[in-house]
């Protein structure tokens, strides 16, 4: 089934679907099946592949341990199976499943996804309730960035000095 028209009868393709045959000038090619198809048709589950997880990622998440197990559907596994070989591998440990807490003394509150936050001086994570940089004890910047760093006199070009008589306030000088 050749596609396009008089002029450039190169331009777009058939769709293979059995009951739409639409010629489509941007056709879409399934990565499972590898046939050709239409705007409307180019899911999977909407031109009925025969092998829609072929080549797809997944992920499933180990409910004794918190793990993640990244799986491909190119050898027909379903999750089941892919827990049961993580289950027996001996990398499974429900010890290990332990929650991120917030690392202010005393706060016990779990990080989760809606209730994080990252201070912009240190990088640190911490609950909502410590976002502010007076409420964790934010006094070393971990950052590199020069822009976020304390400023002091001496780096910023600043001359200051001080005269004899102390009635008067120090002058400064910009170089």
């Amino acid at each position: 089934m050749g596609g396009g028209t008089e002029a450039f009868p190169d331009l777009g393709s058939h769709c293979q679907k059995s009951d739409c045959h639409q010629l489509d000038f941007l056709p879409f090619t399934c990565n499972a099946c590898h046939k050709v198809f239409c705007l409307e048709h180019r899911l999977a589950k909407s031109h009925e592949c025969p092998k829609p997880d072929a080549g797809s990622r997944k992920v499933v998440v180990c409910e004794a341990c918190s793990a993640a197990i990244e799986t491909t559907g190119c050898f027909g596994e379903d999750e089941k199976k892919v827990l049961e070989r993580h289950e027996k591998s001996g990398d499974c440990d429900p010890r290990k499943k332990k929650k991120p807490t917030c690392p202010v003394r005393r706060c016990k509150e779990v990080l989760t996804f809606s209730n994080t936050a990252t201070c912009k001086t240190c990088r640190g994570r911490v609950c909502l309730k410590h976002r502010f940089p007076a409420d964790h004890a934010c006094n070393q910047p971990r950052s590199s960035n020069k822009f976020l760093a304390p400023r002091n006199g001496k780096d910023c070009g600043i001359k200051v000095s001080i005269s004899s008589s102390s009635s008067q306030p120090p002058s400064v000088k910009a170089c």
